[in-house]
């Protein structure tokens, strides 16, 4: 007699992501409940999972890369490791400007990187743009983290595409005179150090503002409530902005599911989940920003090149450099 076994292959849903886990739980946490599928999460460093899907290129073990800005979906794509997705569903909630040309990645978040200053010691009216940072006025009075981090790398290649090479690299080159310190840390540690009277200005996230002026940590609450945000290059080309996104990975052995998960986190439930818990601005028009991030004002955002921004990160790395933004 033969005995036939049975392959039952389990409804589930594999995540590498980039984004901590207890940000995107209460987004999972209502998708296995409305979708009845288990979803397995591992989180880390998105470029470490990058290179893990090259090496598993003929047989990944996720079916999602879920990452933070457009410099990471750039570089996954590059490498080739996206699907191109053909759904109405994302094309009807997500506006194009925030979805690949080739339509194989998706952004699900905004946010915004705009100055941040004391203000005990800097008055509104001396700010006016990110080029502005570059004057001597500032000597020994900016923070910023290093520009190893992609959040710098971006904000670099933003200023290449809208001042070109030149003018950026002179930027960078009086940017760099101007440091109160050596670049250390996060964007909550710049905030930080303004508070602490280190520095006067840095650019950083505002969900980062967001989340430490709601932190349970008293210190860190203090810190945010002695600074304030100014919407640079509003009479110009914009506030710099990026995107937190998702891609399915090509050869995913769950493509249905990796599918219904995009269209679950850019559905308006989701959206507000994001809003409300991550501090991040909805892709959506319908989605309220949430209470603290309302009170930073309305501003207006670069967002049509966004694409192109992850073109300019090599340039962008090379001209920090060169210039000792390390």
């Amino acid at each position: 007699t033969f005995i036939i076994l049975e392959s039952k292959t389990e409804n589930e849903l594999n995540i590498y992501s980039g984004r901590k886990s207890y940000l995107i739980e209460p987004l999972i946490n209502e998708f296995e409940k409305n979708k009845k599928v288990k979803v397995n999460v591992i989180t880390g460093k998105s470029d470490e999972f990058i290179e893990k899907l090259k090496i598993e290129k003929n047989n990944p073990q996720a079916d999602i890369l879920l990452t933070t800005d457009i410099a990471r979906l750039s570089r996954a794509k590059e490498n080739n490791l996206f699907e191109k997705v053909n759904s109405e569903i994302l094309k009807k909630n997500i506006p194009k400007k925030y979805i690949s040309n080739d339509e194989d990645w998706f952004g699900l978040s905004v946010r915004a990187r705009p100055i941040i200053y004391s203000k005990e010691r800097v008055n509104i009216n001396e700010l006016k743009n990110y080029e502005q940072l570059a004057e001597k006025k500032w000597k020994n009075r900016i923070c910023m983290r290093s520009s190893n981090n992609v959040y710098n790398q971006s904000l670099i290649s933003y200023m290449i595409l809208n001042l070109g090479e030149k003018k950026t690299e002179e930027w960078i080159e009086n940017l760099v005179k101007n440091f109160a310190k050596k670049p250390y840390g996060g964007d909550r540690d710049q905030i930080r150090a303004i508070a602490h009277g280190q520095c006067d200005v840095t650019v950083a996230n505002t969900y980062y503002l967001a989340n430490m002026l709601n932190s349970k940590n008293k210190k860190d609450k203090e810190s945010a409530k002695k600074v304030s945000i100014f919407w640079p290059n509003q009479t110009t080309f914009g506030t710099h902005i990026n995107l937190s996104g998702a891609g399915i990975i090509k050869g995913s052995k769950n493509y249905k599911n990796a599918l219904a998960f995009l269209e679950f986190l850019s559905s308006k439930k989701a959206q507000e989940i994001y809003s409300k818990n991550i501090h991040e601005y909805s892709i959506r028009n319908d989605v309220k920003p949430s209470e603290t991030i309302s009170k930073f004002g309305k501003f207006y955002a670069d967002d049509s090149k966004l694409e192109e921004i992850g073109k300019k990160i090599k340039i962008a790395i090379y001209f920090a450099s060169k210039h000792n933004w390390r």
